[in-house]
């Protein structure tokens, strides 16, 4: 059971060291999905972000080059202790998943050939498409506070999908065009 955080986000990582290993324990979980396990303990465990302050940075890090959660790391990590804190977070995400990675390509290389090995990828792969989707629906009520509101918001997710998944549409020109379209409705509303 999730508990629903306050309007405002109370607490702060105690130190830099608390926050590399707040970012190393969101690494080390979310194998293939950091997004949902990032959002469960930023804004329901630590409570360091609200649901609207995290929808807003995730935001914010889709738009800039890199992995969305490496742009949110260094983000919060700034937010909290200025440039040293955005490298903390940043080496918190990067530096024990580095080196696992590194062990299981190693693993990989001498066991690829193996039918449980290939099984096992595929399964990782459902699990993780299912956890972007629990988080998704987790972070629905926070479109209510947006500025293009829900229903648009469900509308634009869902004409994503149905290109994406049911027309096989190329992805970059359906995020171009959705994105503008979402962008023009916040700008129409919050004018």
């Amino acid at each position: 059971m999730s508990t629903e955080a306050a309007p405002e986000a109370a607490a702060r990582p105690a130190s830099q060291t608390a926050l590399f290993l707040a970012f190393t324990r969101l690494a080390l979980q979310g194998f293939g999905g950091v997004l949902a396990v990032a959002q469960r303990e930023l804004v329901e465990r630590l409570r360091w972000l609200s649901k609207e302050e995290f929808v807003e940075l995730l935001a914010i890090a889709q738009v800039l080059p890199g992995p969305n959660i490496v742009n949110l790391s260094m983000m919060i990590g700034d937010r909290f202790f200025g440039l040293r804190g955005a490298f903390v977070a940043l080496g918190g995400m990067l530096l024990a998943p580095s080196v696992l990675v590194l062990v299981l390509a190693a693993l990989y290389g001498e066991f690829a050939s193996h039918p449980r090995v290939a099984d096992a990828l595929r399964g990782m792969g459902v699990v993780s498409a299912g956890l972007i989707l629990a988080t998704g629906i987790k972070l629905l009520p926070a479109l209510r506070k947006n500025p293009m509101g829900l229903a648009a918001g469900l509308a634009l997710a869902g004409l994503c999908m149905a290109l994406i998944v049911g027309w096989r549409a190329p992805l970059p020109p359906v995020l171009l065009g959705l994105g503008a379209v979402g962008m023009a409705l916040a700008w129409r509303k919050l004018r």
